[in-house]
């Protein structure tokens, strides 16, 4: 866990007892080295998956973090990449990285609250990956329908996911447990911090994206070990 260009536990623990935006802020130096960013065993095959054989005009990382994720879209994109994420820090360190990534597209990154997203039509597809977990149950529905809007017709919503794991499971019993320190972190500390596992998971996340108007399909078998549970879920909008 600890890289040695990482983040040190001092400087993870100053993290969560921050506010959501203000830790990622703190962590975003160093974010590259830490287990929290989505690898790209994931993120490439993702792509390759939605993009290889036809590409798009344009596309939008939702919660972008360093811009892992534009950076493999811009080669496949002719238009624009769009990246929003409401920590400065995060988005900073994305301008590095993603302007050194090899394409055609124009590159925006914009500061701002995925909840309060005002696009209109603008995009063929959307990708979030790795930060469903920051989106509370309770603003999943505005999470969904924002989106919903961004995408032109037959725009595609994307994200790997899967099913939860088995309940005697170390990694479901590990996720339940920082899940409970998490809420009582956030019960005892202002700002709060919102992160938890096991949230945006199939079946659940596939009717959510279907009441929203999406039709909606799994991916299987497009990722490596230890990653080959999760599934690709594309949400085309009708």
């Amino acid at each position: 866990m600890f890289h040695p260009q990482g983040p040190s536990f001092w400087e993870l623990a100053r993290q969560a007892l921050s506010s959501t935006e203000h830790g990622y802020d703190l962590l975003a130096p160093k974010f590259e080295y830490t287990p929290f960013r989505t690898p790209d065993a994931v993120i490439e095959p993702a792509v390759a998956s939605l993009l290889a054989d036809r590409g798009c005009h344009s596309a939008l990382d939702i919660c972008c973090g360093t811009g892992a994720a534009m950076a493999q879209l811009r080669p496949y994109c002719r238009e624009r990449v769009v990246g929003i994420d409401f920590s400065k820090g995060m988005l900073e360190q994305a301008h590095k990285l993603v302007h050194r990534a090899e394409g055609p597209a124009h590159i925006e990154l914009v500061k701002g609250d995925v909840l309060e997203m005002d696009f209109r039509q603008e995009f063929d597809l959307a990708v979030c990956f790795g930060a469903l977990g920051h989106i509370l149950p309770r603003d999943e529905d505005r999470f969904v329908d924002n989106i919903y809007r961004a995408l032109r017709p037959g725009g595609r919503f994307a994200v790997a996911t899967g099913y939860s794991p088995p309940p005697r499971s170390r990694a479901y019993v590990l996720s339940k447990l920082f899940n409970t320190a998490m809420r009582v972190r956030n019960a005892l500390i202002r700002p709060r911090f919102i992160m938890y596992y096991l949230t945006f998971l199939l079946p659940n996340a596939q009717h959510l994206l279907q009441r929203h108007g999406f039709t909606t399909e799994i991916r299987e078998g497009l990722f490596p070990a230890p990653y080959s549970s999760f599934k690709l879920l594309v949400a085309t909008k009708r």
